[in-house]
């Protein structure tokens, strides 16, 4: 579900949860303990991965509708903790966007520290509107503060999902490789940015992510009973339920 590899003193997190590595309970679950225990463990800066071609699908919704109210209540604080975490590691932390990243996965890539897209026919973005669900305040801040509010506005409202060209000319990424050496590409990252003098590097690195930090608060602090509302509102359930049967039709 959540393969971790050694690269030197930089720790690889690989979405490892086929066939899309859509986010479920215990995967999200998985991610959190990862990256609260990485710095303790040693290790100076994270890579975020997934398959070639694929990124994450974003939350796995089959699963979620199954969920009663206290269990999804639950889910959505767990993936508001492990977005908290990830604001506030101490150690850098790199989106290697290994293909498609809808909704959750992109929400993954925007509280990273810099994000490496495959080049090609890949798309990103957050997509929520388009299957009945809003963007959360706290989410639309993290666009926002990486390619400004009308952009950001424009992406969110449409549901617009985007090639990875786009991506890279608006801001939601921060450079492009060929799918195979997406990782490698932000391995490099890691290493030249733990080259610079540890303390003063750290240092301006939370001080530059103070915004983001304040933007999602801390872990745990999240108040989710107006979205788990949302969730089961006619039209939200209605869109859901429908992307659902499409899924299971046969390719």
């Amino acid at each position: 579900m959540l393969e971790r590899l050694q690269h030197g003193s930089v720790l690889e997190l690989r979405l490892a949860r086929p066939p899309v590595n859509a986010l479920d309970p215990a995967l999200v679950a998985e991610l959190i303990a990862a990256v609260a225990d990485a710095p303790g463990q040693g290790w100076r800066a994270i890579v975020l991965s997934g398959a070639p071609g694929m990124f994450s699908a974003g939350l796995d919704v089959p699963v979620l509708l199954t969920l009663d109210r206290s269990r999804l209540a639950e889910f959505w604080r767990a993936f508001f903790e492990l977005l908290a975490r990830m604001a506030r590691c101490p150690i850098p932390i790199v989106a290697a966007i290994t293909g498609h990243s809808p909704a959750g996965g992109a929400v993954l890539g925007i509280f990273c520290d810099y994000r490496i897209m495959a080049e090609g026919p890949y798309r990103i973005g957050l997509n929520e509107v388009q299957v009945g669900l809003s963007v959360p305040p706290s989410i639309q801040f993290a666009l926002r503060r990486l390619v400004g509010p009308h952009r950001a506005e424009r992406l969110m409202v449409a549901g617009a999902m985007i090639d990875a060209a786009e991506a890279l000319r608006v801001g939601m990424v921060d450079e492009l490789a060929p799918v195979d050496s997406v990782v490698p590409h932000a391995l490099a990252w890691c290493e030249r940015h733990l080259a610079l003098p540890p303390l003063a590097m750290a240092q301006t690195r939370r001080i530059a992510r103070a915004d983001l930090h304040e933007g999602i608060g801390p872990p745990g602090s999240h108040d989710v009973e107006d979205f788990v509302d949302a969730w089961y509102g006619d039209e939200t359930q209605g869109v859901l339920k429908a992307l659902v049967e499409r899924l299971k039709r046969p390719k």
